[in-house]
């Protein structure tokens, strides 16, 4: 009788079961994210209807029929218009997130690498008083003085975002400068900017992608905040701040103007903050239970 013989998953997959047996939403959050992604690469395919064009003589229609989520007040199609109103938001945060993190994780390290000297004192200060003003109060008068556009607005948000990429930036790089092969490749003789680049900047990685993760849901949401009090992304342009802002004033007549848009950014939203804990506890094991 022949033995059987059994083979155990391999190494990526051994990890892939771990992870989800650990961190079962982080899974399921991943997974939306994901199917947000697609949703809003691919709203030109899957929208029905363009998400600018009126069709007078369909205003508020009820969700149903051919217009699944229904119309708004100027009979555009708001399934359409919640498409594209993803791919507006997701648009607006990877730029964000990668200026502003760029920027932020670039002062972090050197500032890090050179703590306590006059170039770390001086970008620190900087940053105290970026984080000493409310958030929405800087994104208001950014906002407000450069005009609603997407651009403007990828720059009001990536001074927001900034500081909290440069805290772990600046944490991780005063403990990896302390590390034996940092040393060791100070007395070999390597130069500062080769020591960033090589030892600084990979060991960087996970928790700048933690954060990354973590703050995608605040921007959605600082977004949506600025195109709600309509000094974001201008009209006719979907967003869903701005779908919430139109919807407001039909609460009582046609709620699904509110409901359809609030729903998707509270799931994206959600989705983007469990991601987040998920990464955070798998990359820094002292942080899960």
């Amino acid at each position: 009788m022949s033995a059987v013989t059994t083979h155990a998953p391999a190494g990526g997959t051994r990890r892939a079961l771990r992870l989800l047996r650990r961190q079962p939403l982080g899974v399921v959050a991943g997974a939306v994210v994901v199917l947000l992604v697609v949703a809003a690469v691919l709203a030109p395919v899957i929208a029905p209807f363009d998400p600018t064009a009126q069709q007078r003589e369909d205003f508020l229609q009820l969700p149903g029929g051919q217009f699944l989520m229904g119309t708004d007040d100027l009979g555009r199609d708001i399934f359409s218009r919640v498409l594209y109103g993803a791919r507006t938001s997701l648009l607006v945060a990877v730029c964000t997130l990668a200026v502003g993190g760029a920027l932020g994780v670039a002062l972090g390290v050197v500032s890090g690498y050179f703590a306590g000297g006059w170039i770390d004192t001086l970008l620190q200060r900087i940053m105290d008083t970026l984080m000493a003003i409310p958030g929405i109060v800087l994104l208001l008068f950014v906002a407000a003085l450069l005009g609603p556009s997407i651009r403007n607005t990828v720059i009001a948000l990536s001074l927001l975002v900034v500081p909290s990429f440069n805290r772990v930036a600046r944490g991780e790089m005063l403990r990896i400068r302390e590390e034996l092969y940092v040393e060791s490749a100070r007395a070999s003789g390597c130069s500062t900017w080769r020591i960033l680049r090589h030892h600084g900047l990979p060991n960087l990685l996970a928790p700048i992608l933690v954060v990354t993760s973590l703050m995608f849901a605040i921007v959605i949401i600082a977004e949506s905040a600025l195109s709600f009090l309509g000094i974001g992304t201008p009209p006719p342009t979907p967003s869903w701040g701005a779908m919430l802002s139109d919807g407001s004033r039909y609460m009582e007549i046609a709620p699904w103007m509110v409901v359809f848009p609030g729903g998707a950014l509270t799931v994206g939203v959600l989705a983007f903050n469990l991601l987040g804990d998920a990464l955070r506890d798998v990359f820094d094991p002292k942080q899960s239970r």
